[in-house]
């Protein structure tokens, strides 16, 4: 019921993942991310467990194949599970159950995995595959957001449109980018725009704050002025004033 990519970026290491679906609040089931360890997206008839036992996995060293294998072996629900797996080399791997519903597969290779069931058809996978394949030039959050574009170009899934989102971890245990459109009529359209304002307004203040070996962070001057100012009158707008 999902269309999703988990990806890897080789030039800064970052690892996340972005996600739609036509049901509400995909973001707080689908993606699992940890930063030195990998990405994963777990959807369909969606067990949580296999994204955070699978990060534990990948925590351990083993390569995404292996997870995938281990995590669907064990469950017995594996026939309705989709799963895709991201590990701290690039290596993917990903599964679709044999009782997922049409369309219904996977698309992986150097990097990422791209999957997707009860979608309009394969070119939705195929379309996420194509796009990150051409946009090694884009840091990782906005490459993932432009995988997702080209996936609802191509339809999406085949029930309509409701929640999206995109979390990316960078060397911190905390994201570096974690947005999400829980209920919406396009929420792909309305997650470039929060994605436009965060550029602006959050993503400078996520550089600044404290690291582990850096505990006090810094924030500009010219960054702090601006969050000063009511959100409407900001570099990107939006929100409202008092």
């Amino acid at each position: 019921m999902t269309f999703s990519i988990a990806g890897r970026c080789p030039r800064t290491g970052m690892v996340g993942v972005a996600v739609s679906t036509a049901v509400p609040g995909v973001g707080g089931i689908c993606p699992f991310v940890r930063e030195g360890v990998g990405a994963i997206a777990t959807q369909a008839w969606v067990s949580p467990y296999l994204g955070l036992d699978g990060l534990d996995l990948l925590a351990q060293g083993l390569p995404a194949e292996e997870v995938v294998r281990r995590l669907t072996e064990s469950d017995p629900g594996r026939d309705v599970r989709q799963l895709g797996v991201v590990d701290r080399e690039g290596h993917s791997a990903a599964w679709t159950g044999k009782d997922c519903t049409p369309w219904g597969g996977q698309v992986t290779g150097d990097g990422f995995a791209a999957q997707g069931n009860m979608l309009t058809g394969e070119s939705v996978v195929a379309a996420m595959a194509d796009a990150f394949s051409r946009t090694e030039g884009l840091d990782l959050p906005e490459r993932l957001l432009v995988c997702l574009e080209a996936g609802q170009a191509e339809g999406g899934d085949k029930r309509g449109r409701q929640s999206a989102a995109v979390k990316v971890f960078w060397k911190e245990a905390y994201p570096w980018v974690d947005l999400r459109v829980d209920d919406h009529r396009h929420p792909v359209a309305e997650l470039r725009r929060v994605f436009e304002v965060a550029r602006h307004q959050l993503f400078p203040f996520t550089a600044g704050m404290p690291k582990r070996d850096d505990p006090l962070g810094s924030l500009p001057e010219e960054l702090t002025r601006t969050l000063l100012q009511p959100p409407p009158y900001r570099p990107g707008g939006d929100g409202s004033a008092p």
